[in-house]
């Protein structure tokens, strides 16, 4: 208990960065293609509850930062973000009405804030590549321990080349791969006694370490894996703003494949991570960089540094495809009415909208509630409650 709280500050900050970067990039999509369309905007408010600093601007929007600092939000006149909005209209800001506007402009603006945070995680990843060489890598099978690998016939000085057709240069790409696979099975690329053959393995659930001093229960096949560098891929600024968007497509792939897994029941919801296992990750991560006294201090503040950018990159990705899936309280609900009226030629029914609103609201809450469980029972605050 005494460690966590001692190390607070390595907590929040972290995740305040994180979250707050992100979220503002996200309503600003939201903000700036509402402008070009001519909307009226209400407010445009960094964190909730009431105001620090609030000010308007010249088109009566109020722009807050409010004292409780998670998230944010923009809202426009004349839209219904909650059930009792329905209805509700300030006419103060100028500017077009939300409902003023067509169906296919409301649908750019919904989509244009996980938009936004795919821009966000290109340049990050963008950056990342620019500075720093990825490595080439040699993946081989050290040591076959009893299980999956062993049983389809994976020997140790197997040559790992390829998943699924994929060819595999990095091991942290296959072992997030397998993490991502248990009870599906993977077809590995073996280069063995000079010949490259294909064999099946299905990953079988384990519990592993990540390396922070948490324990997750994922994928795992068994083996213990030699890694040896062939070399590094530099990247110029034209191809590393290619490698930014080629990553981006990579994490919101293996994001898709985790809520794909997550909706057939293969994944309980507790492997999700909200604010509070975000913070708990990053504090653990800057703790780790921090840690190693043999680097000078310069260089351990630009590792904590690019690993927060990083972070932040695969953070901006996930709120962003969270926010298009199909509830109406998220941009993926929005498109969902909207796709409704572009096809009936009307709108979505008022008291359906209000249902809507309160079920997904409930929903949202129900599933936050077991990522937050999820989340305290990761970071062992009860483990160190008991001795």
């Amino acid at each position: 208990m005494g460690s966590i709280l001692t190390q607070g500050p390595l907590f929040l900050i972290p995740m305040l960065l994180l979250l707050g970067v992100v979220v503002v990039v996200h309503e600003l999509g939201h903000y700036l293609a509402a402008r070009a369309f001519g909307g009226a905007a209400e407010s445009f408010s960094v964190g909730f509850g009431k105001p620090l600093i609030e000010r308007k601007d010249k088109r009566n929007t109020r722009w807050r930062i409010n004292w409780i600092p998670f998230g944010g939000y923009v809202k426009f006149v004349g839209e219904a973000q909650t059930a009792g909005d329905i209805g509700k209209i300030d006419a103060s800001p100028i500017g077009k009405h939300f409902m003023e506007m067509t169906v296919w402009q409301r649908s750019v603006i919904a989509a244009a804030g996980p938009v936004a945070n795919f821009l966000l995680a290109s340049v990050l990843f963008a950056l990342i590549a620019l500075n720093h060489d990825t490595p080439v890598q040699r993946i081989v099978i050290a040591d076959v321990l009893e299980g999956p690998a062993a049983e389809a016939g994976l020997a140790p000085g197997d040559g790992l080349v390829a998943v699924n057709g994929q060819g595999i240069q990095q091991s942290s790409v296959l072992i997030q791969k397998i993490m991502l696979s248990s009870g599906t099975p993977l077809i590995f690329s073996v280069e063995r006694d000079g010949t490259v053959q294909d064999i099946a393995v299905t990953p079988v659930r384990n519990a592993r370490d990540n390396g922070l001093g948490q324990t997750h229960n994922v994928g795992s096949i068994n083996v213990q894996l030699s890694v040896e560098q062939v070399g590094l891929i530099e990247f110029g600024p034209i191809s590393a703003i290619g490698e930014g968007v080629r990553r981006t497509g990579e994490t919101l792939g293996m994001t898709v494949t985790m809520l794909g897994r997550l909706a057939t029941g293969r994944e309980p919801l507790t492997q999700l991570s909200g604010p509070i296992g975000i913070g708990d990750v990053s504090r653990r991560a800057v703790n780790a960089t921090m840690g190693v006294e043999s680097v000078s201090l310069g260089r351990r503040l630009a590792s904590v540094g690019w690993l927060m950018i990083n972070i932040c990159a695969f953070v901006s990705v996930g709120i962003g495809l969270f926010n298009l899936l199909p509830l109406p309280v998220l941009d993926g609900g929005h498109l969902v009415f909207n796709a409704y009226e572009a096809v009936t030629g009307k709108l979505m029914p008022i008291k359906v909208q209000e249902l809507s609103l309160r079920f997904g609201m409930i929903l949202l809450l129900g599933v936050a509630a077991i990522v937050t469980w999820g989340d305290i029972v990761k970071t062992g605050l009860f483990q160190s409650l008991g001795g």
